[in-house]
């Protein structure tokens, strides 16, 4: 499994469109993901004070994206990233965090 942050709107909108397309894949050519153990700094990084947020469980065996194990230089972590839209389908589960 691995982990996507999201807010409950964009997930609300995902949801009505039949994909995720995350601001990071028009940017840089991915959405960001996490494993289990990453999500916590990837909390505290870049999610204080912002509200609604949800935490968005992949099996990505189920991903029609590629999906490639890269390293984040900023925090010398290797990170998964996405590389094209997420399917509705390989998310397991939404989690309010």
């Amino acid at each position: 499994m691995i982990y996507h942050v999201v807010t409950a709107p964009q997930w609300e909108l995902a949801l009505q469109q039949g994909f995720y397309a995350a601001e990071s894949l028009a940017v840089e050519g991915f959405i960001h993901a996490s494993e289990e153990k990453q999500v916590e700094g990837v909390l505290e990084r870049y999610y204080q004070n912002v509200p609604d947020l949800l935490l968005l469980q992949i099996d990505e065996t189920k991903l029609m994206a590629e999906l490639k194990y890269e390293l984040a230089p900023s925090i010398n972590a290797v990170f998964p990233h996405i590389y094209g839209r997420l399917n509705i389908d390989a998310v397991v589960k939404a989690t309010p965090l």
